[in-house]
């Protein structure tokens, strides 16, 4: 049984790391720096220099920015300096509006910014800015591990904030925690945290569907992407997929991710610092919920414990990694629909190593259009899953990477993503700059 203390971590993990974003999170998360360096240095800069990890890089060079209609890191840097505002964190660029992207069009053209690769950079998640006034003044910003975790700010080589050498920048793992509260979770924490809490203290959690639910009725409005959500809900898409609870899920999904990679100007609860992964980990979770007629409460727990599951594989993997994301977050919504057909501890582990069995090595190739197709074979696969753990099927393990413990089945998981893939993720960057 967890104790209260237990608990309040959990919460402030969860709430630290499910949170509204506008826009896909990477330029978002270089948008929100140059906008941190910009009100440091007091003025519109006239010059910004940007140095980013390779995961950075890749993730953000083929995203549509929101409000703009534009793809990529120049408008994103530029918007941040001229309407960006830090304590909006990954809702940053909420005040966009069609004049700054006129000004921030100019701002590019005046060949202003300059963006290069950080070599040898401490962390997947590594934003280097250097801001500078006509009076040669300078302002340097790094955010690293998570996408609003700021661990260093100096003006003219003062240092006003210097993270860069304690515990939690140290260890990629160490800072996807809570600060205030690092945790040790396993899935049984997770699983009891979700079924035993008392409601009132985790009804925050709806948030993520009202949000991530308005989002995909919006994208429904507009043509976004490649359009999966929109074409797996047209009659075409019903006669071959059937109209059912399997298809709404892929169609939610679809739907919000394709508005979200388009730079639709529509917020999306994130986890772990994606807002894909926040609509992976939610919206299948919402619609059985609806369609299988489970109570609120039920919703409400089945959320949590797709959130936490995520958040929890997340805090091993690190907030990037060659490994989609869609892995860890299409897991948590398989624990979620688990739960919701009735499912109890064991059938939940059964859906999670069938899950690794079968998602393990989907490789990320970038924030882009097509991830939509991604998120939507994560999420059918967590319906199989969750059909197949709660007949009793589970991967054994005499099978793959599997292991009898759930726990050493995610640390698997974890140990290819986060390690075996990195060769995968260098041949995979390569590929993307040189075409």
């Amino acid at each position: 049984m967890l104790t209260p203390e237990e608990r309040a971590q959990i919460i402030a993990l969860i709430k630290e790391q499910v949170v509204p974003a506008i826009g896909c999170t990477e330029p978002i998360c270089v948008a929100l720096a140059v906008a941190r360096a910009t009100e440091e240095l007091g003025s519109l800069p006239v010059r910004i220099e940007a140095q980013l990890s390779a995961n950075i890089l890749k993730n953000a060079m083929g995203v549509g920015i929101p409000g703009t209609g534009m793809v990529g890191l120049p408008i994103a840097i530029a918007l941040g300096a001229i309407v960006g505002r830090a304590a909006y964190g990954l809702e940053v660029l909420r005040d966009c509006t069609p004049e700054a992207v006129e000004q921030g069009k100019a701002y590019i053209a005046e060949d202003r910014i300059q963006i290069g690769l950080k070599e040898d950079a401490p962390s997947k998640l590594y934003v280097e800015i250097h801001t500078y006034d006509d009076e040669g003044h300078k302002v340097e910003v790094v955010i690293a591990h998570r996408h609003t975790h700021l661990i260093y700010i100096a003006r003219d080589g003062q240092a006003t904030l210097d993270l860069r050498h304690t515990a939690d920048c140290v260890s990629e793992a160490a800072a996807t925690q809570n600060e205030d509260a690092p945790l040790a979770l396993n899935m049984r924490k997770v699983y009891d945290f979700a079924t035993t809490a008392p409601l009132a203290e985790i009804e925050f959690i709806q948030e993520a569907r009202r949000l991530n639910e308005a989002a995909a009725q919006q994208s429904l409005a507009g043509n976004y992407g490649h359009c999966l959500g929109k074409a797996l809900s047209r009659p075409l898409g019903r006669g071959i997929m059937g109209d059912s609870i399997f298809s709404h899920i892929l169609s939610s999904t679809g739907c919000a991710c394709d508005a979200r990679m388009a730079g639709a100007m529509i917020p999306v609860m994130s986890n772990s610092g994606s807002g894909n992964q926040g609509i992976c980990a939610t919206n299948p979770v919402v619609v059985f919920a609806e369609e299988n007629h489970n109570t609120n409460e039920e919703m409400i727990r089945a959320l949590i414990l797709s959130h936490l599951t995520a958040i929890y594989i997340k805090q091993h993997l690190g907030s990037l990694s060659a490994l989609c994301g869609c892995v860890v977050a299409s897991t948590g919504s398989s624990c979620g629909i688990t739960y919701l057909m009735g499912g109890g501890y064991e059938q939940v582990t059964y859906a999670v190593k069938n899950m690794i069995a079968n998602l393990t090595g989907m490789i990320c190739d970038g924030a882009k259009p097509s991830c939509a197709l991604k998120l939507t074979s994560g999420v059918s696969t967590a319906v199989l899953s969750a059909m197949l753990a709660m007949q009793g099927e589970c991967v054994s393990s005499v099978e793959g990477i599997i292991d009898d413990d759930v726990d050493l089945s995610i640390a698997n998981l974890v140990s290819i993503g986060a390690d075996s893939m990195n060769e995968t993720d260098r041949k995979v960057l390569d590929i993307m700059t040189s075409k």
